[in-house]
């Protein structure tokens, strides 16, 4: 089982403690300048106290020691409450890099509690892990480690369901595996915020050609009868699909693109949307997807 976030020295007392007027400065301020820190000024007597704390500590936990929380009882520690002029509580205060940065006074919803952390939690650099989980997944499914690359991706998605990349290589993995549908079926579920990611688009695109290469002809039948006939754009069209699904890319592009000189607009500009879409299953700087592009656009232009 994978697992992602907090190291051994991380522990919850460390993301999460009481600090007082004497250990303001150290918990707070000089930790600030490595992980964003959060300050709660509470007291036992406080009603709203009671219900944000918590909610406090269940965001912070959840960032995985990307921020920090640190509780201030007033009653206590008046000291450093004045010098912060806290006149009501609950108040929170955030630092980072020494300063107090944002904060709010009273209970507010639990969204914007969670708002407020993941904000902080970007500051910090850190990801958990993520980033050297990512190059892992990637690498194990470059290497045909599939269903490692797979359950890795799925382990990230675990710890932090919008990363884009995370899903991605979720459905790359299963189209690896020929599994078609559930690599769409995966795709299905990415949540709004990152519903049309670049690398999700370019999932879709791999998909629409895993499917179409289902249904290409045999490849000598379709280049016996383009040879046959030059101008005929559907066996032109058949057989830069079959020339896809063999894995000639290139050779692909360039039968598409010269259906696109002999006829751009033949069947509703096929070949363009055809191109576009090889074009954007590939990474953006393959030689490929840029020399087509390029080649597309000065012929769309001329």
């Amino acid at each position: 089982m994978l697992e992602f976030g907090n190291s051994p020295a991380e522990s919850a007392a460390d993301i999460i403690k009481d600090a007082t007027d004497a250990t303001f400065m150290a918990d707070v301020v000089d930790a600030s300048r490595d992980i964003p820190v959060i300050v709660d000024f509470w007291a036992p007597w406080c009603g709203p106290c009671k219900t944000l704390g918590p909610q406090l500590e269940a965001a912070v936990t959840a960032a995985k020691g990307r921020v920090k929380m640190v509780k201030v009882n007033v009653d206590e520690n008046q000291q450093i409450a004045a010098q912060l002029r806290v006149q009501s509580i609950p108040t929170v205060y955030a630092f980072h890099q020494g300063q107090p940065i944002d904060g709010f006074q009273g209970a507010v919803p639990e969204s914007q509690i969670k708002e407020f952390v993941s904000k902080l939690a970007a500051m910090s650099g850190e990801d958990g892990g993520l980033a050297e989980a990512l190059e892992a997944a990637e690498s194990m499914l470059a290497e045909g480690a599939v269903a490692d690359a797979a359950q890795t991706f799925a382990a990230i998605l675990g710890e932090e369901p919008e990363n884009a990349s995370a899903m991605a290589g979720l459905a790359r993995s299963h189209l690896a595996m020929d599994q078609i549908d559930q690599a769409e079926a995966v795709l299905n579920t990415a949540p709004d915020k990152i519903f049309n990611a670049p690398e999700i688009e370019a999932v879709r695109a791999q998909i629409e050609l895993a499917r179409q290469a289902a249904d290409a002809g045999p490849l000598g039948d379709l280049e016996a009868a383009l040879e046959a006939n030059p101008d005929d754009h559907q066996a032109r069209f058949d057989y830069a699909q079959a020339l896809h699904a063999s894995g000639d890319v290139e050779g692909a592009v360039e039968q598409l693109l010269d259906l696109f000189r002999r006829d751009r607009e033949w069947n509703d500009g096929a070949a363009k949307t055809q191109l576009f879409t090889i074009f954007d299953a590939l990474k953006p700087q393959d030689p490929i997807a840029l020399n087509g592009r390029r080649r597309l656009s000065s012929m769309i232009f001329a």
